[in-house]
């Protein structure tokens, strides 16, 4: 239930960043991977939503290595402030909680998801 409520939280903040300023939108970080990267996280988050909400085990390890690349690129583009600012990277505490939650916990939901698949759905009884 986290997983859905922090990735739809990121889908959306990615999607008002494009809303806001289209392609361009990361247009602020000098490397192109890292603003194609963020730009594909309108895509990203909602495809992990939309995966763990089925209760897909692909979707519990797509948000692992969304979250992964995520935290890392975010540090990645900001590291700078390491030196000029450190209390600017402040911000980046949430993703990297949030981050370090979603893969420490990851083993137990796809366990649990890996161990219904295959298996046939109840069916509900008929009115």
């Amino acid at each position: 239930m986290v997983y859905l409520i922090g990735f739809a939280e990121g889908s959306c903040i990615h999607a008002l960043d494009l809303v806001g300023g289209g392609i361009h939108a990361y247009a602020s970080f000098p490397q192109v991977p890292l603003q194609v990267f963020f730009v594909s996280l309108a895509v990203l988050d909602p495809l992990v939503v939309l995966l763990v909400g089925l209760v897909r085990r692909e979707g519990v390890w797509l948000a692992g290595v969304v979250m992964v690349m995520d935290v890392c690129a975010n540090w990645w583009a900001n590291r700078h402030w390491l030196q000029d600012d450190p209390a600017q990277l402040l911000w980046l505490l949430p993703i990297t909680f949030f981050g370090l939650f979603v893969v420490a916990f990851s083993l137990s939901p796809y366990r649990t998801v890996a161990g219904t698949s295959g298996q046939p759905q109840a069916a509900l009884p008929s009115a």
